[in-house]
């Protein structure tokens, strides 16, 4: 087997027992780059010497007797919106080209203190924004299941990277559903914590209030590893977690019997495409067999809260890339003024779907339009907020699909910003209530392209939300990969 289709705890557990080693793995993922990225373009940077020095760093610490925990020795991949010292980091952005910072994100000096070799940065859409990853400076990432396809967004060179074993796993953002969707779309796990468990330092940040990191890995089991390592209180974040760190694996191993599982109605019936709600009803249909309580949940504020996210989101972003002026860092073009410098600079420097959420953000906060538009987009996400609050008193979990459809065409929505929009209906209304959520790749609709089937948890509840995805990985027992995924299939 190609060391590069391993999980990262058979790489580990193989790298303990000395039957490869650091350098060996990171040579198998640089062989399956070399063999894809001309196709699917998931990297942005590949740090060949840095990756080099930490795996033979790792090789030797294990030799000393030295285990620095579950990712020592296992490569990595890093969404391109976390600064990495040394490494160039641009957020897919012309106004960041050639941009190296001095620091190091605390998720991304989280990595490194546990062992991982950091392999690259990954592709996203320009700062996160977007759900197809083509908003990319350096043009799109394309879906390893079938290159046509787009493989979401924003977090989609994270999600590709894992799907085509060019990395182990990887850490992507999300901020309206940007590791899950792209994770359902490439056949992966994708997983957003509750906010403020894992430190947002040294993200570049979209909407602050909305922002988390996360894992994409191949297998659920994976996914709570990376978040591990990452997860933790931090001082350099004033929105971290104070409070006892939940251990995520309190309920690993205990089924789904007795548990109750809320399939929300707005999120599963209209508006879905018939692969995916195929592939979602079939396994609700396994839980129910494995001894879990399916029953129906309304959450009727879901259906304002794409436009109350669109409202929210934009107006911190319109805030957040003020500082982007040509005057500090990144791209500086020339100007009479400094006025006319920063002008310049921004308007060449961010994209048209960057340039229209500025826009719409700074709109929807002056002085005329706050209460009729922010202020009301606020009342709404305390309506999802407590929407989810009177379901969790029932339920145990939520579920729906990740996605309403499987991979579309490239360039097919990029013409028409509200279908995009609609990608990330079933995502954005746990990132507006702050709460857990996963998916788990649960089938292939007709055109052999991946379903994802999400599980959304109460804040704080990682530890359920693991255990139902665990079980529902077990149950469907989704193994297919896609063709570029062999040395056959790449070649």
């Amino acid at each position: 087997m190609d060391p590069a289709d391993l999980s990262i705890a058979d790489a580990a557990e193989r790298l303990r027992a000395g039957e490869v080693t650091a350098v060996e793995l990171l040579a198998a993922v640089q062989r399956r780059a070399s063999m894809t990225e001309a196709i699917l373009h998931c990297y942005l940077t590949i740090d060949r010497d840095g990756a080099a020095a930490a795996a033979e760093a790792a090789d030797a610490a294990l030799a000393r007797g030295e285990d620095l925990g579950p990712l020592h020795g296992i490569p990595i991949a890093v969404k391109d919106n976390m600064v990495t010292r040394g490494v160039e980091t641009t957020c897919s952005s012309r106004i960041l080209s050639g941009w190296v910072p001095p620091y190091d994100a605390t998720a991304v000096e989280r990595l490194r203190r546990g062992g991982a070799v950091i392999f690259g940065k990954t592709n996203l859409d320009e700062f996160a924004m977007g759900s197809s990853t083509e908003n990319s400076a350096y043009g799109p990432t394309r879906n390893p299941w079938n290159p046509d396809r787009v493989p979401g967004g924003s977090s989609g060179g994270s999600a590709a990277t894992v799907a085509v074993g060019s990395a182990f796993g990887a850490l992507g953002s999300d901020t309206g559903g940007s590791i899950r969707q792209p994770a359902a779309l490439c056949g992966v796990v994708g997983m957003k914590p509750t906010y403020g468990l894992v430190s947002r330092y040294g993200l570049i940040a979209f909407a602050s209030s909305l922002d988390q990191i996360g894992p994409i890995t191949r297998t659920v089991a994976d996914a709570v590893t990376l978040f591990e390592v990452v997860a933790g209180h931090d001082p350099s974040d004033a929105t971290s977690y104070r409070g006892e760190f939940p251990d995520p694996r309190a309920e690993s191993g205990r089924g789904v019997a007795g548990l109750k599982i809320g399939v929300v109605r707005e999120l599963s019936g209209d508006g879905i495409d018939p692969g995916v709600l195929s592939a979602f009803r079939a396994t609700l249909d396994a839980l129910a067999a494995a001894g879990a309580e399916v029953t129906e949940v309304s959450l009727p504020s879901t259906e304002y809260a794409l436009s109350a996210y669109y409202l929210i989101a934009p107006a911190e972003c319109s805030a957040n890339l003020a500082r982007f002026d040509g005057v500090r860092f990144g791209l500086r073009l020339p100007g009479d003024s400094v006025e006319q410098l920063m002008s310049a600079s921004r308007r060449d420097g961010f994209g048209p779907e960057v340039t229209r959420r500025i826009l719409l953000g700074t709109y929807a906060l002056s002085a005329g339009y706050y209460d009729a538009f922010y202020g009301q987009a606020q009342k709404v996400r305390t309506m999802v907020i407590e929407d989810f609050s009177r379901a969790y008193r029932d339920v145990d979990v939520l579920v729906t699909p990740t996605s309403p459809s499987t991979a579309f065409g490239v360039g097919e929505k990029t013409a028409d910003p509200l279908s995009m929009y609609l990608s990330d209906i079933c995502t954005i209304p746990s990132n507006l209530s702050g709460d857990p959520a996963i998916s788990v790749p649960v089938g292939l609709d007709g055109a052999d392209l991946p379903v994802g089937f999400q599980i959304l948890a109460p804040a704080l509840h990682e530890a359920v939300m693991f255990r139902v995805a665990e079980e529902v990985e077990r149950l469907v027992g989704f193994s297919s990969r896609p063709a570029l995924a062999t040395s056959e299939g790449a070649a």
